[in-house]
């Protein structure tokens, strides 16, 4: 629970220029608002945002929100989908963005060293360029953070093979919520020394700590990639494709899925050719050598073709490739053409579960009379289910809060969850007994109790 002590908005400010300086704290109305929002559109003004260039200056602000009781909320890009960032309780918006150094790439062990505010991008150009792969891919890839790829889990659609960021974290450095730093920067690939702190962090949304370091395991660049389009009639075709590919022994680089609902975005933009009868996509990735990639491709075209593909094809260039990924990755924003307002769901279920699953999509799509439009990473049976209303208005937003309820009842029912890559931030918070038991929440309750003894960090998000 957040200690209230009575002090003003002004007093925490003067005590943050004192620690920083003037040109790292801000608390006008138009820098409030900047910092007011992420990528769920929700808004609370904080009363003050900072942006510091170190990690003693971090601890310098967690120590004054801990004197003040002042709710402190870090951010990354807010490029998150749940609310993360959003300082709901106000307080002092604690932004990342300066530390964004890149300070070693390591060859030779397959290392980088950054700081939390580097571009997850730019993170990937500069190891290409050395010949080296760090796979994480999320589609804000070119603005989202790593700092805030670790504290909310992303993954992308290359996890299907190679994981998410957490799989890449070596170790981190972190302020804690009572003014302590720790630092498990092991560049070694094998670690089991007591409690893995660095594990213990990343996925939690800022709630047990703010990362302000990280060292993040590298990959040889693979020698080629290969890209194909798979359209089918029917999304359970597609769904079914992609459980086949799996069960056969193969394992593509990427497998995304876009029903009916995402083709005729796509189609009205005519960014990529899609055969009339097609009511569902599979974009699939192979990668490796030249000869393996081909190999893997052809196995997987011709699982595609045995469940009724209406066409498979392969990208014959890299911009073609592009061209496709951006259709994809642009669906995000197309939507808000179906309707003003979008509930964003990120659910998974195991692969063999996807047939069912789109189904009944496509059935409370039916029963609610709401658009929903569906893509995501198949390959892992993670999908983003996008509930598509004018959410202004009360009775349509509580028919699409039902259709949500029903949604995530029926992925624990499969033996899912109601979150593979987004986390429960402030959105999620209520639907988490949906899926953890009474005893799970009270452990996760006593952890955050334990970590944040001022209940002063990121206050409101996962445990309500």
């Amino acid at each position: 629970m957040l200690i209230m002590v009575t002090v003003t908005a002004q007093t925490v400010r003067t005590a943050l220029v004192r620690a920083l300086s003037e040109d790292q704290v801000f608390d006008d109305q138009a820098e409030r608002i900047c910092y007011s929002y992420d990528a769920t559109r929700l808004e609370a003004l904080p009363d003050v945002v900072v942006f510091p260039q170190t990690p003693e200056q971090v601890q310098q602000v967690v120590a004054i929100a801990i004197d003040t009781g002042t709710p402190l909320v870090p951010r990354g890009a807010g490029t998150g989908f749940v609310g993360g960032a959003v300082p709901v309780k106000g307080g002092i918006v604690l932004s990342l963005e300066r530390m964004n150094r890149i300070i070693e790439i390591d060859p030779h062990n397959l290392v980088a060293v950054v700081e939390p505010g580097v571009v997850t991008g730019d993170l990937h150009k500069a190891v290409e360029a050395m010949g080296l792969f760090y796979p994480p891919d999320p589609s804000s890839a070119a603005t989202c953070t790593i700092g805030g790829n670790a504290a909310c889990g992303a993954t992308g659609p290359r996890s299907v093979k190679y994981g998410g960021t957490r799989d890449y974290v070596l170790g981190l450095d972190a302020v804690l919520p009572t003014g302590e730093m720790v630092h498990t920067p092991s560049k070694a690939v094998k670690r089991v020394v007591g409690i893995d702190l660095a594990r213990l962090l990343v996925g939690t949304e800022g709630t047990l700590g703010i990362i302000t370091g990280l060292t993040l395991r590298l990959l040889p660049k693979p020698a080629t990639v290969r890209t194909m389009l798979a359209s089918f009639t029917r999304v359970t075709d597609a769904a079914r494709a992609v459980s086949g590919t799996i069960a056969a022994g193969w394992l593509p680089r990427a497998c995304e899925f876009m029903d009916h609902r995402c083709l005729e975005l796509i189609r009205a933009h005519g960014a990529v050719t899609i055969p009339d009868a097609a009511g569902a996509l599979l974009i699939l990735e192979t990668d490796g050598t030249a000869e393996e990639s081909a190999r893997v491709a052809a196995a997987i075209s011709e699982v595609c073709r045995e469940v009724g593909a209406l066409e498979v094809r392969t990208a014959e260039s890299t911009e073609e490739a592009a061209a496709i990924w951006a259709a994809r990755k642009a669906l995000s924003q197309a939507m808000y053409e179906v309707a003003p307002g979008k509930i964003n769901e990120d659910i998974v279920v195991p692969r063999s579960a996807l047939p069912e699953l789109v189904a009944q999509v496509d059935e409370l799509a039916m029963q609610s009379g709401l658009a929903i439009v569906c893509f995501g990473h198949a390959g892992e049976g993670n999908l983003h289910v996008n509930i598509m209303a004018d959410l202004a208005d009360p009775s349509i937003r509580q028919t699409a809060e039902v259709v949500v309820q029903s949604l995530f009842d029926t992925v624990v029912r499969l033996k899912g969850s109601v979150s593979g890559e987004h986390g429960i931030g402030l959105t999620k918070a209520r639907y988490l007994p949906t899926e953890v038991s009474a005893e799970g929440l009270q452990v996760m309750a006593r952890v955050k109790a334990a970590m944040d003894p001022h209940g002063i960090m990121n206050p409101g998000k996962i445990l309500l």
